[in-house]
């Protein structure tokens, strides 16, 4: 079973067991973690699960969509070249030990 580590805004860190092909959000939310609200369910349309990849797994989450590259215009943390939305991030055994630090605040 995969592993994420959510590292919070003040570097506090949770690491958290997902499910093979559930998102990084829901994976989050599952576990209570703190700083991803989520609102819109997963569905790509509110941005409230921004997140920031580690660097070292930038290359391995896959490339940022149109529809997701537009949300992150409009999040309310700094729009970093690292940021992505985590309901658009899927788990896979590759991803064991995904690093994803939290922004400041998401609405």
């Amino acid at each position: 079973m995969p592993s994420i580590t959510f590292i919070h805004h003040d570097d506090r860190a949770e690491t958290v067991s997902a499910n093979d092909g559930d998102s990084a959000m829901y994976t989050a939310l599952l576990h209570g973690i703190d700083g991803i609200t989520g609102e819109c369910g997963g569905g790509a349309v509110c941005a409230t699960c921004h997140v920031y990849v580690d660097g070292n797994w930038l290359g391995k989450v896959g490339a940022v969509g149109t529809d997701e590259d537009e949300l992150l215009e409009g999040v309310a943390s700094e729009r970093l070249p690292n940021s992505r939305l985590s309901c658009q991030i899927r788990i896979t055994e590759a991803l064991d030990g995904l690093v994803l630090r939290l922004p400041e605040r998401q609405v």
